[in-house]
């Protein structure tokens, strides 16, 4: 399940890429497949180990090339071990919020990033992620080790990513049908995976995910610029 639209930064073959905080890396796996040369970097020890090894079978089963499979490691966004202008496409989702010094990891990327090079970043949107907050305690930090610090507004992140000498382009919202999996989710309990009425709706999601039928995914449109638990912003760096 993708959160940043691929056609709007315009990748193309033998970009090169990063994707910080890739997590399991959903979005490398995409960069991948359509020839790019992409970076994944996480924090996470166990999802840089598993994403390796789901690039290797990736390799093994032909699904993508050997040259295009990217590279995985573990690093700090606030410090990022790479030279100045070295991407041509930098994107981070779903990380910023995790981050208690955003700015610097903002400007870390902004930095890596070649001048006139293409930027993206989602984080929770205001209105499904206040709710969230609201329902439960247990959902962010501090009860959450390594939760959510915070509640970004639209106006907020834009702002700080033109601080960094990002410009911002465009944007939208995504991901409306998982706003109420987790406005439920943080009313039984956020760690509360074997609820009924969250396993429900959590086949759901799957089903949506994996067949993508039309009639979700004609609810999913409809209901995303209000509803969308994602806000994406792309940007382009400056001094091109």
């Amino acid at each position: 399940m993708l959160t940043i639209r691929f056609d709007e930064l315009g990748l193309t073959e033998g970009n090169r890429v990063l994707d910080v905080g890739a997590g399991f890396g959903r979005h490398v796996y995409e960069c991948a497949r359509r020839g790019a040369r992409a970076v994944a970097l996480d924090y996470a020890a166990d999802e840089v180990a598993e994403t390796r090894n789901t690039l290797g079978a990736m390799v093994a089963a032909g699904e993508i090339s050997p040259d295009s499979s990217p590279g995985v490691l573990r690093g700090d966004a606030t410090r990022l071990p790479f030279a100045d202008g070295t991407f041509d496409v930098v994107i981070t989702s779903e990380v910023l919020e995790h981050i208690i010094d955003d700015t610097a990891a903002i400007a870390e990327m902004a930095r890596v990033l070649r001048p006139g090079g293409r930027f993206a970043a989602s984080v929770p949107a205001r209105l499904p992620e206040t709710i969230n907050w609201r329902l439960s305690d247990e959902y962010h930090a501090p009860a959450a080790v390594g939760g959510h610090v915070r509640i970004y507004s639209r106006v907020e992140l834009a702002a700080k990513l033109r601080a960094a000498g990002l410009e911002v382009t465009g944007g939208h919202r995504t991901h409306a049908l998982h706003s109420p999996y987790w406005w439920l989710r943080c009313a039984v309990g956020p760690n509360n995976d074997d609820h009924p009425l969250v396993r429900r709706y959590r086949r759901l999601l799957e089903h949506e995910i994996i067949n993508q039928p039309r009639s979700l995914a004609l609810v999913e449109r409809a209901l995303a610029p209000v509803l969308g638990k994602s806000q994406v912003f792309y940007a382009t760096r400056s001094g091109a």
